[in-house]
């Protein structure tokens, strides 16, 4: 169970190469899913707060009229104004029904810290054939397999490569990267949001992975919960959309925190929208000053030089730490 959002469930590894069929959308179901529209309601404010009955802490009125009982346990920090309550404020930053700050800190730590030994012990696997391992993370919609799908054309036949690919379902991203002759195994996490060490263990003995060679690992689509959990990676980059506005950097800030590039992605969208590149870079940096950014559009080709460039360099950098630990004398 992951402690910020409570995802679990059991994952299912599948082959490296093969897939189940797609199933095809039924009209109905487009036609149920438009017919429950989301409804929104405004937060309740200090002039309609009442007192909850039996003691508890104060019940709201909002506009339609019903009243609202908060729930017993520890409050939400106050922010600044009355329409903003702040649940990352306590020392786990993050809230859970009915458990505590002390509870969720000592799971978490049970969590991360099994996880964290088999990270290590698949990064120790990978250097020892020199293997560069990268984690893309970035939300649904990013973009991310695009970039993918156009990186390993651009690689074909100067460096093998292979793709492990985290979704809740399906095997469609896998087969897109099968069409381009490299390997892919599909992982499914089932409820879970995120690709843990793991299921990353699992999947290894899997896959066909050539000595000195490159592992993409694209994560589940979100951008909360895969920034705790380490695979092994060398490196984890973040895919940031045009389309998505530029304040996710600040919204989100663990992910840019753990990410080592920043790939500033559908840049060919640019004319099209609204969308400020200094001031996303801008919040990115304030969150990660060490952060690279390139910027990359799958369609246009623009940035793809300079990220082969940089994934080279690290390439280089993997194989020339291999080659120099099978030098030194025991």
């Amino acid at each position: 169970m992951c402690t910020v959002c409570g995802c679990g469930g059991k994952a299912q590894v599948g082959l490296a190469y093969g897939g189940a069929r797609r199933k095809p959308a039924t009209a109905a179901g487009a036609h149920a899913a438009a017919a429950t529209p989301h409804h929104w309601r405004a937060l309740a404010s200090a002039e309609n707060a009442a007192p909850a009955a039996g003691g508890g802490q104060p019940a709201t009125l909002p506009a339609n009229g019903v009243a609202i009982v908060a729930p017993a346990g520890p409050a939400p920090t106050p922010a600044a104004g009355h329409h903003h309550l702040h649940f990352g404020a306590g020392p786990a930053r993050a809230h859970v029904p009915g458990m505590s700050q002390g509870e969720m800190l000592r799971i978490e730590r049970d969590i991360l810290g099994k996880n964290d030994a088999l990270a290590a012990r698949n990064r120790a696997t990978l250097a020892a054939h020199g293997i560069l391992a990268l984690n893309l993370v970035s939300s649904p919609g990013s973009g991310k397999t695009s970039l993918l799908v156009r990186t390993l054309q651009l690689l074909a036949g100067r460096v093998p490569a292979a793709v492990i690919e985290g979704d809740q379902q399906t095997e469609f991203d896998a087969e897109r990267i099968r069409a381009t002759g490299v390997a892919a195994l599909q992982i499914n996490t089932g409820k879970g949001c995120h690709l843990d060490a793991d299921m990353i263990a699992r999947a290894l003995p899997r896959l066909a992975l050539a000595d000195g060679g490159l592992l993409f690992i694209e994560n589940v689509g979100n951008l909360v919960c895969p920034a705790a959990f380490d695979l092994g990676e060398a490196h984890k980059v973040v895919i940031l959309s045009i389309t998505e506005g530029e304040d996710k950097p600040l919204k989100y800030p663990d992910m840019f925190a753990a990410a080592d590039l920043m790939l500033l992605n559908k840049i060919d969208l640019l004319p099209h929208l609204q969308f400020d590149v200094q001031r996303a870079i801008d919040y990115a940096l304030r969150v990660n000053p060490r952060l690279r950014v390139i910027r990359t559009s799958a369609t246009s080709g623009e940035g793809l030089d300079e990220w082969l460039a940089w994934l080279e360099t690290r390439l280089a950098d993997t194989r020339g730490a291999d080659l120099q630990k099978a030098a030194t004398p025991a």
